[in-house]
């Protein structure tokens, strides 16, 4: 489905209620199916967290998470440790071509019983669950905070718990706290010291329900909308000051965009600063790379330029984000230069209307792109795929009068 957005009057006024971030859903799934005990509220609607729970309650053989990254991951580990289940994992096209050969060593060290399918280092993968008897494992840190993840999530499952030592520079660290918080929360003891995290076995765990905070990674779009807009104040639920997400850096970003962030108590209020003078951004975003393509969409619809490091884990992403940013920025005027690690945007004044942007089945490239809406009319392929962590998209910016039709 192609759908085209209108400009509208300048200024935005609403209020959008977000439902519960994707991350922290797609963890405490794994943990209650895992330990039990857990009543979860406020889950993510996303179509990553509805594969989620749909992998976890099937007895099928043959488990298949589409463009899911993060459920193959994790998942990859949880059927691990399923004693005597034997399960494919598979997913889309695109699923077979993100590397999961380092998780995957990781836990055949560990005794897990792994094997490729198809190609060596990807899925499908057919995994034997059994018990595993190592304690310790290395693993590469630089590529995905996942195989972090959802290795320290099996961990408290093993007679000793599991240390893992981090090798290289350690990605998104606020991922791996974010784990380290929600097991806590079950009564799982863990520490994150000199590269290396040790999960204590667990023991009598807690029952309880756990409130999901919602998306920060979803508010990037409405801090891209008030920061475009000459006038806004944008009301967002439910969020809270002291996040386990490390997208909350948004709010630090954006005061440099000129927006700001009023937390209340179970929401932010962002609201565009009147006679703000944007100047050229310079950002490390090595501890919340999905925000990069809303960051550089907002700079260049601002006309300033940015520089955005720390993005190499952006390549294994449900495209290669930075040579999709280059392409579409491109046709929008842009003028932008990517490595494997970066971004480089320069400040144009001039953006091409009635452009129609390519998502590469990806929601990001979709929904980071929306809010140029502001300034010229735009169209989107595939614009169904903001499912996958936002299905409500279209509609939430509708409601405060950004008009779309199809095409």
């Amino acid at each position: 489905m192609k759908l085209k957005l209108h400009q509208k009057d300048p200024e935005l006024y609403g209020a959008i209620k977000i439902t519960g971030s994707k991350s922290e859903s797609n963890r405490l799934l794994i943990l209650k199916a895992l330990y039990g005990g857990l009543q979860i509220e406020n889950l993510s609607n996303s179509d990553d967290s509805q594969v989620m729970q749909r992998a976890l309650a099937t007895k099928e053989k043959v488990v298949d998470v589409h463009h899911a990254g993060t459920a193959m991951r994790f998942l990859t580990a949880y059927f691990s440790i399923q004693k005597g289940r034997e399960t494919v994992l598979t997913g889309s096209k695109r699923m077979k071509e993100r590397p999961i050969g380092i998780l995957v060593e990781a836990l055949r060290n560990l005794g897990a019983d792994i094997t490729y399918i198809e190609k060596e280092g990807f899925a499908p993968l057919l995994i034997k669950g059994r018990a595993l008897d190592k304690k310790e494992i290395d693993l590469q840190a630089n590529v995905s905070s996942q195989y972090i993840s959802a290795l320290m999530m099996i961990g408290a499952t093993l007679p000793e718990g599991l240390l893992i030592r981090l090798i290289g520079e350690v990605t998104s660290v606020p991922y791996i706290e974010m784990t380290r918080a929600l097991l806590g929360q079950l009564g799982i003891e863990s520490s994150f010291k000199d590269k290396a995290i040790k999960i204590e076995p667990a023991k009598t765990l807690k029952t309880q329900a756990i409130v999901v905070e919602s998306d920060w990674s979803s508010a990037s779009y409405y801090y891209g909308l008030v920061a475009l807009a000459e006038k806004a104040e944008i009301k967002l639920s439910s969020y809270k000051r002291e996040s386990l997400q490390g997208d909350a850096a948004l709010s630090g970003i954006y005061e440099k965009m000129g927006v700001q962030t009023t937390f209340r108590e179970n929401s932010i209020i962002l609201v565009k600063k009147e006679g703000f003078k944007p100047k050229h951004q310079k950002i490390d975003l090595i501890n919340s790379p999905d925000i990069a393509q809303t960051i550089a969409v907002t700079c260049f619809g601002l006309g300033i330029g940015c520089d955005l490091t720390g993005l190499h884990t952006l390549k294994i992403k449900e495209t290669d984000r930075l040579t999709a940013l280059q392409v579409e920025l491109s046709k929008l005027g842009a003028i932008i230069k990517v490595t494997k690690d970066s971004l480089h945007l320069e400040p144009v004044q001039k953006i091409s209307a009635d452009v129609t942007v390519k998502t590469y089945q990806d929601h990001r490239m979709a929904m980071a792109f929306a809010p140029l809406a502001l300034r010229v009319p735009i169209i989107f392929e595939d614009a169904e795929v903001v499912n996958k962590s936002y299905p409500d998209f279209w509609d939430d910016f509708a409601a405060l009068g950004i008009k779309n039709s199809t095409v």
